[in-house]
């Protein structure tokens, strides 16, 4: 199989030099072709991928669209295999590339997706909302059977990830989505029939810093597209979800009465909080007036 791997970039930075080193440092799957896109970058990102054998193309900044972009690198590529990669995922090995590709081999495989980890520093939210989707065991997510794995049969991210070209071609990301196009894409490879696989040992270093009103305002937008996308009410999503963030709040209510631990757990919890309160209010958000959903989201103008 030919590979193709994709990244999209905008001030990366040495993250992104970091991200080139680990892909070229791939060991025994051949050849792959590396394609960036970048949209305006002006901090030495086009510098470090200049310094790899990369194809590059650049794209006007407003002109990027988080589906239509990546519909775009897809159709650059010439791989049966096309690799979607964040430019700040890390590959914590020189085998990932192989873990991913390995999981082709059925062909009745659509897309696959790894495991991310969070970097040091990163908060006790993010280490444990990681460590609930990301875990140690691989899974198969099969239409036809959906091994009560609830709203994590839909979860899928492009951050870490790989897609059949011609699964692609019938289903690429949809376009009327302005984000969360990994969710909304993994929801027509599934419903097309295609299996999903979660590979754990397609690992990468990747995490972010939010402020508990970034994840509010995060977690307004989930909701309203798990609303948006008939996922809400599927089979086990809401008992499923439900479960775990009982599980999130009751974890660090047990650190906050451990000693050395109170402060960043009671943060944690304040955010954990916030996440519950945005995506309760953004599945109902068709009742709240357009004032407020203003504030309320992300990306308001995905709500239109």
């Amino acid at each position: 199989m030919r590979f193709s791997v994709l990244i999209l970039t905008k001030n990366g930075a040495h993250q992104f030099q970091s991200c080139l080193k680990a892909i070229y440092g791939q060991t025994a799957v051949g050849q792959a072709e590396v394609i960036v896109v970048d949209s305006g970058s002006t901090d030495g990102t086009l510098e470090f991928a200049k310094a790899f054998p990369v194809i590059l193309q650049q794209i006007p900044p407003e002109s990027f669209h988080h589906s239509r972009t990546r519909n775009f690198i897809a159709g650059l590529a010439t791989g049966q295999i096309l690799v979607f990669l964040s430019q700040d995922a890390i590959p914590s090995s020189d085998s990932w590339l192989q873990a991913i590709s390995a999981n082709f081999d059925d062909s009745a495989v659509g897309a696959v997706y790894g495991r991310q980890i969070p970097v040091p520093g990163a908060s006790l939210e993010r280490q444990d909302a990681l460590d609930t989707v990301y875990g140690e065991r691989r899974i198969v997510k099969d239409p036809a059977n959906r091994n009560g794995l609830g709203y994590r049969f839909y979860h899928f991210s492009d951050v870490n990830a790989a897609i059949r070209r011609s699964v692609w071609e019938a289903t690429p990301f949809p376009e009327d989505l302005q984000v969360f196009e990994d969710l909304g894409i993994a929801k027509r490879i599934l419903d097309a029939g295609w299996k999903i696989v979660y590979e754990p040992e397609a690992c990468v270093f990747h995490s972010h810093h939010h402020t508990t009103l970034g994840l509010f305002k995060r977690y307004f937008d989930i909701g309203y597209t798990l609303k948006r996308l008939q996922i809400w009410d599927a089979q086990g999503t809401r008992s499923s979800l439900l479960r775990d963030a009982r599980r999130l709040v009751v974890s660090k209510l047990r650190r906050i009465n451990s000693k050395g631990d109170t402060r960043r757990a009671g943060a944690g919890l304040a955010q954990d909080i916030a996440k519950s309160a945005g995506l309760f209010l953004g599945l109902n958000q068709t009742y709240l007036p357009s004032a407020l959903k203003r504030h309320l989201s992300a990306h308001y103008q995905f709500h239109e």
